[in-house]
């Protein structure tokens, strides 16, 4: 009991902390700095920290193979351009409906197993994916008389398409499933780091962070939705496995709503709450589907 009690909240706290990223994101958008430059800095912020953490604290062997090197980097950029398509909806929709949305990312791994990997799709993920369009139908008029911008929209899709990519690789390309979580995490975001540094020219067009508050928020976002969430996720998935980690993960988007109502005076409509509904609902259903 006290193994599952632990991981149940390890679990929780990796979802609640990765649904903080609009709370830190979204000051550092309003102050003028954009989007690359600020997952430059989260990047950067956390791969220095973390890698301190792995190698002096924890004592992980960051040794990388020739075999591991290549999928590891093409799963590195699945991932950062997930962040990245997820930041930049941020300016077009709000960010708790962003995160809700891109938490169908589970039903798309679903459609990828069973295209590529012949995973047979079962009628709960024919339901799931009919509550999720619902879902999303209600979430895209969410705000009285007027309908969510399509941009914004798009690239959350986006963002869950990529991300469910990084999830389906690192689950079944052999050469990285005896690599350590921890050490895969580290090359993720290192690797990762990459597209930012050729989006800003190799650094030419990085925004410099000119007050200490400023510097706060990134040290926020790199500590808080992407240390902490990695190192309690692997946890909680060790303690009580990946379906009710999974499970625990609908705690992102309602983090995220709760941050955007309280602090940015984002609208919340019976609308917003029947597509979120809709959404975790669907999602659920696929997360706790038996397999044969």
């Amino acid at each position: 009991m006290k193994r599952k009690a632990t991981g149940i909240l390890n679990g929780s706290i990796a979802a609640a902390s990765y649904g903080t990223n609009p709370l830190f994101a979204l000051p550092l958008f309003a102050a003028g700095i954009g989007v690359n430059s600020v997952l430059f800095y989260r990047y950067a912020i956390a791969v220095f920290i973390y890698g301190i953490w792995l190698k002096f604290f924890k004592k992980v062997s960051l040794h990388l193979t020739k075999e591991e090197f290549v999928p590891i980097f093409v799963l590195a950029l699945f991932f950062s351009l997930s962040s990245l398509t997820l930041f930049a909806a941020f300016k077009y929709i709000e960010a708790g409906i962003a995160c809700t949305i891109l938490f169908i990312y589970p039903v798309f791994v679903a459609i990828i197993m069973a295209l590529f990997f012949k995973e047979k799709i079962t009628k709960t993920t024919v339901v799931s994916i009919l509550f999720t369009s619902i879902g999303i139908g209600l979430l895209y008029h969410g705000k009285t008389g007027t309908t969510l911008n399509l941009n914004g929209v798009a690239s959350v899709l986006l963002s869950a398409l990529l991300y469910a990519l990084y999830i389906v690789g690192a689950k079944n390309i052999k050469a990285v499933q005896h690599v350590n979580r921890a050490k895969m995490s580290f090359y993720v975001m290192l690797f990762g780091l990459l597209v930012y540094i050729l989006n800003l020219k190799l650094g030419t067009e990085l925004q410099i962070l000119n007050k200490p508050v400023l510097w706060l928020y990134t040290i926020a976002l790199a500590i808080f939705p992407t240390i902490i969430s990695l190192e309690t996720l692997t946890v909680s998935i060790k303690l009580v496995g990946s379906t009710t980690t999974a499970i625990l993960g609908a705690l992102e988007p309602l983090t995220a709503i709760f941050f955007g109502v309280v602090f940015f005076h984002e609208q919340l409509t019976l609308r917003i709450i029947a597509g979120i509904s809709f959404v975790l609902t669907g999602v659920i259903l696929v997360i706790t589907r038996k397999k044969n």
